[in-house]
Order: structure tokens, then sequence, then C-alpha cells
């Protein structure tokens, strides 16, 4: 039997733990009482920050894998297997059941079979991505500045930041932080208590239709930069005023904040990737 370092491996394992915990929470939140929307809310904003939770341990797993000389086809592959979960059928699970649970209330009453076909059309689109990764991946640390496709961990990101937007946009209680309104969530409740403010039923469409975008995104070959890997390399003394910068509006508005990063890193590998098309190509 061979050997495998730990550290790493319990790393990937903490990985898939968390999306096996977010599925969970999701499911417990379906099983509430209509009559309870706070605490469904509550529960899905666990559940989709369990995916982010997973994110953290998939950067992590990797660096230490790097720095003990522990990287290994047992641990790339049970890191697939992993990815395949958090980043593949949690989101896409989350998302079929809170348009579901929601739905009605917004006046929306879409088809479970549609929505079905959008949550598997972004998993098996992830696992496809997470196979190909596999096969042409290099040990190579220079490989990994760039990625063939959205990566899963990014098009989860997507994902679930959007949930959460929706979440604190019904529930302007969840923008907190040490049990204080954050200034988007004290701007949301005077809205609600103001204008009736409201989320429309059309947000719940465009969720449902994000799924197969962002599916085809990852098993396109549209080039996406490894933002792990450009965020531990060397930069200037801008880039970190910069990063400082960014963790003040984070700490001002943390849902909004990775509602825009995400979907806005989506959508730059898009742009750069037509603007590149259409640039003459050299003789």
């Amino acid at each position: 039997m061979r050997e495998v370092i730990a550290l790493p491996n319990l790393l990937t394992l903490a990985n898939a733990f968390c999306g096996l915990l977010a599925i969970s929470k999701g499911i417990d939140a379906l099983a509430l009482d209509v009559s309870a929307p706070a605490l469904f809310y509550a529960k899905m904003e666990a559940a989709a920050g369990l995916i982010f939770l997973g994110m953290v341990f998939d950067m992590l797993d990797g660096k230490v894998a790097r720095w003990t000389g522990g990287s290994s086809a047992f641990g790339g592959q049970l890191d697939s297997f992993a990815d395949a979960l958090t980043f593949g059928c949690a989101p896409a699970l989350l998302t079929k059941m809170l348009i579901e649970r929601e739905g009605p209330l917004l006046g929306y009453h879409g088809n479970p079979r549609i929505h079905f076909l959008c949550a598997a059309a972004f998993s098996l689109m992830a696992i496809l991505r997470l196979v190909r990764f596999n096969l042409e991946n290099e040990p190579d640390e220079d490989a990994h500045r760039s990625f063939k496709g959205l990566p899963s961990p990014a098009a989860a990101g997507a994902v679930a930041s959007a949930i959460l937007l929706y979440l604190v946009a019904r529930q302007p209680g969840l923008e907190t932080e040490q049990g204080a309104l954050t200034p988007v969530g004290s701007l949301l409740q005077r809205l609600q208590v103001g204008v009736g403010f409201s989320m429309p039923w059309w947000y719940l469409l465009g969720l449902a239709a994000l799924l197969p975008a962002l599916g085809f995104l990852m098993v396109s070959r549209v080039r996406y930069t490894h933002m792990a890997s450009a965020l531990t390399r060397r930069g200037t003394f801008l880039t970190l005023v910069y990063l400082v910068f960014g963790a003040f509006l984070f700490w001002l508005a943390p849902i909004p904040i990775l509602f825009v990063s995400f979907n806005g890193f989506v959508l730059f590998g898009i742009v750069r990737a037509i603007l590149r098309r259409r640039q003459p190509k050299s003789a």
C-alpha cells in the first residue's frame, strides 16, 4: 500500500465534508415549515457559506502538498472527487431547493424538471471539466497560472454568491458583522420598511439559467486566471494597496462584494476571450 502524507489529504477531505454539510443544511432548510422563513434563510445562508469554506480548504491542500512534497496521483484524484461534490453538486442542488421553495412566494411557478435539468447541466459539466483537467494537468508550477475553461470553484462561487444576495435581500438581518447590520443590511432594511422592496420573481429564473451557462463555460476553452496563484505571486506595491482597500469594502458589504467579485471574474474571462479573437493575428 502506497504511503501518503496525511495533512494535504485531510484538507481535501475537509473540502468534501463542507460540500456534504452544505447539502445537508439545504435539506434541513427544506424540511422547515413555510411559516418560519427566517430560519430557512439562515440555514440556506450557512449552506452557501460552507461552499466558500470549501474553497479555502481547496486552495490550501494544493499549496500544502507542494510545500511538504506530498503531491501525488492519489491526492489529485481525491481533490477532483471533493471538488465535484462541493463545487459541482452542492451549488446546483442548493439553487434548485431555493427556487422551488421561494418561487411560489414570489409568483414564479417554474417546471421542476427544467430546474433539475439546469442543476444537472451544471453538475455534469463540472465533473467533465475536472476529468479533462486531470488528463491535461501538468505538475509544473507555471502550468497553473491559468485554466482552460472556468474553474469549478469560481463557478460555484458565482452561484453561491447569487444565492446569498437573494437571501440577504429577502432577510436583511443576515447582512451583519459582529451582531450589527452592515451598511448594505441597513440600506436593505430601510428599503423594505419604506418602499416595500422585494426581490423580483425573475431573479429566480435568472438563477436557473445561470447554472447551464456556467456549466458551458466550465467545459469551454476560455482562458481564466488562477487567482490563488496570482495572489501568492510577487506583485507591485499598488497590488497590495488594492487588496487592502478590497478588504475594507468586503468588511463593509461582504455579500455584495462576493457577488460582484465572482460574477465579475466570470464576465472578465468572456470579455477578454472576445477581445483576443478580434485582435488581428501577427504574421
